[in-house]
């Protein structure tokens, strides 16, 4: 089988049909026959929905957040949903499902090392998410962290209690290492930290060449994987990345887990990042013997559901031929991006010149729009054509006030994004350039929202209530 062979849904090749008022968005008719690797590539939660619009009548929704919240793959609600009868306490039960909820939760590790190629001596520590795991490693560094200005808050904030050094990333990737070299070598730090792939540009660092580059200089390197895990396959042995963080809800798995892999000795020294049961092996009056890492990180009831969510989106990750998936990302962003740069008043960004084109990208594309807040587009967007979209900073503050904007629209693609979606989008925000919203937005609580909100905002037992437009 050839890498563009995979299977799909013979829908992809055709437009969709939907219902909607006059003026709603409509697909654009060339995405008939599109290239097999535009079509969706894997079953997502949701991937059959329909929204309503403000103008009414619905569409079926073409989710472009996932770099904020991936669906669920299929596979991960299947596992849950196998688990579920026989969910109970972990560690701390010696009935059959507290036994099954055991081994589910400690064999989800097994997992993870095997998706990130963990060596022996790295540990797999199950956390909240991303944020959650680089505040627990800061913790336990033993001296100084340098970071770059172009961080996720995230990777950004946690470092001052030891020491934070900032380096300013330059216009190109390459000056930009050479600076992190620079700063290493005039004084000694105990890590680098960097993200793998930016979370408003996509653009992708070369994490091996960085690792390499720290280690020269007595130096551990941490990767901030939120965005890099979901779209390209990470070896930890072969890359040199000492310390590995991503979050459950960013690689189509529900629940509030995140993942911390990395070395034993710095996490085994270090004080538990919570004292509670599950971290000790001994606790009198006046003292406490604690264990290692992982569990010493790990105090209280352990959330299983989220480390098996993880675990199963791990497995399903693996399981997709990775040629597959990079054709089908770079043809879509592609497809974005130059749909997008042909707009006029339509600017992309980027924040180094030497990644230029979607090889040195994940599926993540930050634009603005000329004379128009980022809040007020994504409201017409979502309201008018069913089309999810991020504005805002994105948690990268430093970031947006280098590239010279106050804010920005996100469009961010996944294994259940289509070509068909892509054109939509393009076509969208075309049409508000052209002709501006069809209906009148403000800011309520200071978010933009159609005025008035016709479309229900509740669902489930809740159904029926007075929307919700704060």
């Amino acid at each position: 089988m050839s890498r563009w062979d995979f299977a799909m849904p013979a829908a992809v090749l055709t437009t969709s049909t939907q219902t909607v008022a006059p003026g709603a968005d409509t697909p654009r008719a060339h995405t008939a026959g599109v290239d097999p690797a535009c079509g969706p590539l894997a079953r997502v939660s949701g991937d059959d929905l329909r929204v309503p619009l403000v103008q009414g009548g619905t569409a079926r929704y073409a989710n472009f957040d996932y770099a904020a919240s991936a669906p669920a793959l299929a596979q991960v609600t299947d596992r849950l949903q196998d688990l579920l009868p026989y969910y109970a306490s972990v560690h701390r039960g010696a009935g059959y499902a507290s036994r099954v909820s055991t081994e589910c939760y400690e064999s989800a590790r097994g997992s993870v090392a095997r998706f990130l190629d963990a060596c022996d001596d790295q540990v797999v520590v199950f956390t909240r998410n991303t944020t959650d795991s680089l505040n627990l490693l800061a913790a336990c560094v033993p001296g100084e962290t340098v970071v770059l200005d172009i961080e996720h808050h995230a990777n950004f904030l946690p470092w001052t209690r030891n020491g934070r050094r900032v380096v300013t990333a330059a216009r190109t990737v390459a000056e930009t290492l050479i600076r992190l070299e620079a700063e290493l070598a005039a004084r000694p730090a105990a890590l680098l930290a960097i993200t793998g792939a930016s979370n408003v540009t996509g653009e992708v660092l070369p994490v091996a060449e960085v690792a390499a580059l720290a280690h020269r200089h007595g130096a551990r390197l941490l990767c901030d994987a939120a965005q890099l895990a979901p779209h390209r396959r990470i070896s930890l042995r072969d890359s040199g990345i000492d310390y590995l963080a991503f979050s459950g809800h960013k690689l189509y798995a529900p629940f509030g887990a995140g993942v911390l892999v990395g070395r034993r000795d710095w996490l085994d020294a270090a004080r538990p990042y919570l004292a509670g049961g599950g971290a000790v092996r001994e606790v009198t009056a006046d003292d406490a013997r604690w264990a290692c890492a992982p569990q010493r990180h790990e105090a209280g009831s352990p959330n299983v559901l989220g480390a098996a969510a993880i675990a199963a989106a791990c497995d399903a990750l693996a399981a997709i031929d990775a040629d597959a998936q990079l054709a089908h990302e770079r043809a879509l962003t592609e497809r974005l991006r130059s749909g997008l740069c042909a707009i006029a008043g339509v600017r992309t960004l980027r924040v180094f010149a030497d990644c230029a084109d979607c090889a040195d990208c994940v599926g993540i594309v930050a634009f603005t729009v000329d004379g128009a807040e980022p809040g007020q587009v994504a409201a017409y967007l979502s309201a008018e054509h069913g089309i999810g979209v991020r504005d805002g900073r994105f948690c990268a503050h430093p970031l947006l006030a280098r590239l010279g904007v106050g804010a920005a629209l996100r469009a961010s693609i996944g294994l259940g994004t289509t070509a068909e979606q892509v054109d939509r989008l393009v076509e969208a925000v075309a049409r508000f350039v052209e002709a501006g919203a069809g209906w009148n937005y403000a800011q309520v609580g200071g978010h933009w929202n159609p005025v008035p909100e016709t479309r229900p905002l509740t669902v489930g037992a809740t159904a029926g209530a007075a929307p919700c437009v704060g």
